[in-house]
């Protein structure tokens, strides 16, 4: 099964061109689920949606109720800003939890899970976008914790384990990552552990998520890092579950065009073997969309 993540900008910059360069680029990567974050929306047309028709997959977003800084800085846009879940199987079940940000700011940020009708196996799919000022680990601690229980309580109805995707603005070693993973440091939930899907890769691989090579994320002058993360509950029965393979995606433009200022995050996971297989393969047809 092939995931993914990405942070997609919002309508920063020139935004119909990067939409193409997105969805230019998810089209070559044959993902089974997407999480985004920063998607948009407005009166016309939801990102979301649009890519979903593109590609085929089903979709479900969930807007953020504070949306007036973002638009704030676009000049008094009035579009919508959210989280989504792309999906090549029909989601049966879904629910949004708001994040606490005492002590920080407060920008509507949320989790968003679903429960997605795979063959074999049910996946329990999280996507969320955590407080992004340096100094508010703290907040994005509060975040986790509250992430980590909502997890829980949604993970039970598969054996497939829990997969956890976003933008947790955070890097790998922060108080706030080794909270989530639950295996560097007591874990939120008793028991519970989030495996960083990054663990697997290639030591020479690139990494970073936020990375100057990228013109949009240059001008900040803020230092390069890994701060887009798939997380995965430990393999179920038989290794079911399990990270084969994690890299960058989404880190170079398409016909000129940066697709976002952050880099995305690709895992392949063990799905069911013989009869049950359903990994990914490139270029095979997409199910029917749907909203």
């Amino acid at each position: 099964m092939r995931v993914l993540t990405w942070n997609v900008w919002w309508r920063f910059g020139p935004w119909q061109a990067r939409r193409e360069a997105i969805a230019a680029t998810l089209e070559v990567l044959g993902c089974d689920l997407i999480g985004l974050q920063e998607v948009w929306a407005d009166d016309d047309e939801n990102l979301a949606g649009w890519l979903a028709d593109r590609l085929g997959m089903h979709w479900t977003w969930a807007a953020s109720d504070r949306p007036g800084r973002w638009r704030e800085r676009l000049g008094g846009s009035t579009a919508g800003v959210g989280d989504a879940v792309l999906s090549r199987w029909p989601i049966i079940d879904r629910a949004t939890l708001r994040l606490p940000t005492t002590g920080g700011r407060d920008d509507g940020h949320q989790a968003l899970y679903t429960l997605v009708d795979a063959p074999g196996h049910p996946v329990a799919f999280f996507t969320t976008h955590l407080n992004s000022a340096p100094y508010e680990s703290a907040v994005r601690c509060a975040q986790v914790t509250a992430l980590a229980r909502f997890v829980a309580a949604h993970q039970d109805r598969t054996a497939f384990p829990a997969v956890v995707t976003g933008d947790y603005n955070a890097l790998p070693d922060s108080d706030e990552m080794r909270l989530l993973g639950g295996y560097r440091t007591a874990p939120v939930v008793p028991g519970q552990v989030l495996l960083d899907a990054w663990e697997y890769a290639d030591p020479a691989e690139p990494s970073a998520t936020w990375d100057p090579a990228n013109p949009y994320t240059a001008r900040t002058y803020e230092p390069a890092g890994r701060i887009d993360y798939i997380h995965v509950g430990p393999p179920g029965p038989g290794g079911l579950g399990h990270v084969r393979s994690v890299r960058r995606a989404g880190d170079r433009p398409v016909e000129g065009a940066w697709p976002s200022d952050h880099a995305a995050v690709l895992a392949d996971l063990a799905a069911p073997s013989g009869g049950e297989l359903w990994l990914t393969s490139l270029g095979r047809s997409a199910g029917a969309s749907s909203g």
